[in-house]
């Protein structure tokens, strides 16, 4: 018998959720994002594979999106507590399962930690389980590690199940740019590039002297592994606890005024302070985000000069920070979020809930 990691990602979640709501909507090209309506300022949160198939994806301003669509696209709101549900009966049906071990990673997807000698029943199992549960599609990739079953989904996707361990790493990835790998965005690809790495292979047989210099000495290190798969192989079912909750807004008319930027953070720091608060944990650091017009984003944070259990110590931090923006120049996006003190023995994930109007 041996260990497998299995990652388990729902396909197309949150487009597959609505149409399961409106089933009129099957096969027709869906794009999920701020309030639903393409002429205001907000980006996609999820686009269905017929919309995928017009260059639309997450993360583009809907009024892209909505130059790129077809006439028969539909625009649709984002609703957190449907998808949340959602979640959670996803969750549920794979925790249910014999002999799993299972590590909650987001909404929309987790690892299964499991000892078998045939993943791919297993795989299959965790398939028709969500499916019977939710009537929702996920693939599944098979990995002797989480890097790899991470990857592995992607060439699984969609209603897939593909596996990828040391054996099969570079004949599958080998050639592959550094941007397929987990973590690596088009920053860091290009600082890669710099050094005259670009392909899977390439990163594995570089120096890792140049990348700790680089990065430094542990993400140095992590992203060197990265080109061989090197990754954690255990599966932790601790329930997550957040480290931080966040509020942020992207106004559909630019803030111009420095009483306009005051007024927002301290709404935006209230419901942050509001949401650490039910979970009755004092707030230790206050970060806050702008997005300057037209689409320059900063974000700096400080440290409380003790746990703040109240909220106007939070709202009196956002707007000390308010007050080092450039008042010259107009303001499209505000955030704040307020980082907690851990709870003891707790260990948090670098994961943060993002409530906002955008």
């Amino acid at each position: 018998m041996t260990d497998w990691v299995l990652h388990v990602d729902m396909d197309q979640f949150i487009a597959a959720v609505e149409v399961l709501r409106r089933p009129e909507l099957a096969g027709v090209p869906v794009i999920v994002g701020g309030r639903g309506d393409p002429t205001e300022r907000a980006v996609v949160s999820t686009a269905s594979y017929e919309a995928r198939a017009f260059g639309i994806g997450s993360g583009m301003p809907l009024k892209i999106a909505a130059r790129k669509a077809p006439e028969d696209a539909v625009f649709l709101p984002v609703d957190h507590e449907a998808y949340e549900a959602a979640s959670a009966e996803v969750m549920d049906a794979l925790r249910a399962l014999p002999g799993i071990v299972l590590e909650v990673i987001g909404w929309d997807e987790c690892f299964l930690g499991v000892v078998t000698d045939d993943p791919e029943a297993t795989a299959a199992m965790a398939q028709r389980a969500v499916f019977e549960a939710t009537s929702l599609h996920c693939s599944v990739g098979i990995g002797d590690n989480k890097v790899r079953a991470k990857i592995a989904t992607e060439f699984g996707k969609p209603r897939g199940v593909f596996r990828l361990t040391a054996e099969n790493w570079f004949e599958v990835m080998g050639e592959k740019s550094t941007r397929d790998l987990w973590g690596v965005g088009p920053k860091v690809q290009k600082r890669l590039a710099a050094h005259g790495i670009r392909t899977v292979r390439e990163l594995a047989e570089s120096d890792q002297d140049p990348l700790v210099s680089e990065f430094g000495p542990r993400m140095g290190v992590w992203y060197h592994g990265l080109g061989s798969g090197i990754g954690p192989a255990v599966v932790d079912s601790t329930p997550w606890v957040a480290r931080s909750h966040s509020r942020e807004t992207t106004y559909q008319q630019n803030l111009t005024t420095e009483d306009e930027v005051r007024a927002a953070l301290t709404e935006l720091a209230g419901l942050a302070f509001d949401d650490c608060a039910a979970e009755g944990r004092p707030v230790i650091r206050v970060h806050l985000k702008v997005r300057y017009a037209p689409f320059e984003t900063r974000t700096f944070g400080r440290k409380l000069p003790s746990p703040a259990s109240e909220r106007a110590a939070v709202i009196d931090a956002a707007l000390a920070l308010g007050s080092t923006l450039d008042a010259r120049r107009e303001v499209r996006l505000l955030g704040v979020r307020a980082e907690m003190a851990m709870p003891e023995g707790g260990d948090a994930i670098e994961r943060t809930p993002v409530r906002g109007r955008m």
